[in-house]
């Protein structure tokens, strides 16, 4: 698949390389040469200096040729502007565009057929898993699939933990829902074997497949349920801190930091609730006049991944209960591990889910991409159209998955099905799968193939 990344900053590097990985033509736009080279440096692929937006710029790259178009540059208007471009002037291209103002995204009508084919808000996907993450406290991450009726959650396993030396039979045995599946587990980044006799050590990332109803349920039998988080304090104001005060205003107690006063009263409009205060994050004082040793939780959602470390790390060495902060930069992320922070998030991770769902091959129609982006969950409808490696039909036991591919949740017309050995897939099942490595992702792509 020929694919053309408008935009070389942090999001379009990530995406370029998550794609340029899977064998496919990619060419990325951007005005900054400093970006393109840095990306070619590391990556085999083209690359186009211009206006992404300019037509000419857009030629060069050999957009007549071109599958599919990802605009993510740092303007929403020259993402929008592109599409509108390409859709006008050529018929291939599929455009896929990010938009993070929410005053565009309120008004749909803007992004009419003709104009943009998909249109992804990374700020509203960010926003999403944190207010999970706040909606089930104890887990690591949370994603959702099959609108909303399955969740996939990972928790890490502390020395005095309930499952620290358990096999994966006796876990089972515990849970006793045939709905609640282990899907992997990660140990020092890497996937091991999830089989009945494999065992959990202290330190490691498992990761679980249930119904929504269930996740409660099941981090209390696992004993990592936490204190509900009632009162919450956000550093920063921009797209996603606004969000965040938006959905968790009417159920929490929020406070907002915002350092700049335009912005401040801005917001201030919008949030009937939230407490703005105009001051740094970073402040000591300004803090502990607040009272952070009576926060539940801290949440630095900046758009300086420097800011959010330091002011999270503070919060938490001055009593905050738990503390989560946004970091875009890998070498940024590495200095986590030697701070108090309970939780970093990636946004260039879960918007690149976002995205892959319309790359995949598939009739795929959800992903999220998980383990630095090494791993993905993957939610596929099966068909038997004129596919013969269609599981339609098929019992579970006859379906020859390659190993590493975990099947995890079956929902069939808005219900989840039991999994067993002897379940019969049927035609526009869901199926939700987990690859422990995405270079297994082609050989569920194959077996979910669009009728």
């Amino acid at each position: 698949m020929k694919i053309v990344i408008l935009g070389a900053g942090i999001t379009g590097s990530s995406v370029a390389g998550a794609l340029a990985s899977e064998e496919n033509d990619i060419v990325v736009i951007d005005k900054k040469p400093q970006l393109l080279t840095a990306l070619k440096a590391r990556l085999d692929i083209a690359t186009v200096e211009g206006n992404a937006a300019h037509p000419s710029t857009l030629q060069q790259a050999g957009i007549e040729n071109a599958d599919m178009v990802i605009a993510v540059t740092d303007r929403d208007e020259t993402n929008m502007l592109a599409c509108q471009v390409i859709n006008t002037l050529y018929s291939k291209p599929k455009t896929i565009a990010r938009v993070r103002a929410i005053d565009f995204l309120n008004h749909p009508q803007l992004f009419a057929p003709g104009g943009i084919d998909i249109v992804i808000s990374p700020e509203q996907v960010v926003t999403e898993s944190i207010h999970n993450l706040i909606k089930y406290p104890g887990a690591l991450h949370v994603s959702e699939f099959a609108d909303g009726l399955i969740r996939l959650f990972s928790i890490r396993v502390v020395s005095s933990g309930f499952l620290t030396g358990k096999k994966i039979h006796i876990v089972k045995e515990k849970l006793a829902d045939g709905m609640i599946r282990i899907a992997a587990i990660f140990r020092d980044g890497k996937a091991i074997a999830v089989n009945g006799e494999s065992k959990i050590e202290t330190g490691d990332e498992v990761f679980f497949v249930c119904p929504h109803d269930k996740v409660m349920k099941t981090l209390l039998d696992l004993h990592k349920l936490e204190s509900p988080i009632r009162s919450i304090m956000l550093a920063g104001g921009g797209h996603v801190g606004k969000r965040l005060a938006i959905a968790l205003e009417k159920d929490h107690q929020v406070k907002l930091i915002e350092s700049d006063l335009p912005r401040a009263k801005e917001i201030a409009n919008d949030l009937r609730k939230t407490l703005i205060l105009n001051g740094d994050c970073t402040d000591e004082s300004l803090l502990q006049e607040e009272m952070i040793e009576n926060t539940d939780l801290f949440c630095a959602v900046t758009n300086n991944d420097g800011i959010n470390l330091i002011s999270a790390a503070l919060a938490k060495k001055l009593g905050a209960k738990k503390v989560i902060c946004l970091v875009n930069n890998n070498s940024y992320l590495k200095l986590v591990d030697s701070t108090d922070i309970d939780l970093a998030i990636q946004p260039k991770l879960e918007t690149l889910g976002s995205i892959l769902k319309h790359v995949r091959k598939g009739d795929v129609v959800g992903v999220s991409s998980v383990c630095g982006g090494s791993a993905e969950a993957i939610e596929a409808i099966a068909h038997r159209g004129k596919n013969a490696n269609t599981v339609v039909g098929l019992r579970v036991d006859q379906v020859t998955l390659p190993d590493g591919v975990i099947l995890g949740a079956l929902i069939r017309d808005k219900e989840v099905v039991p999994v067993h050995h002897d379940t019969v897939f049927a035609e526009g099942d869901h199926v939700v799968m987990f690859a422990l490595n995405k270079k297994l992702v082609k050989d569920i792509e194959a077996y979910f193939q669009p009728i």
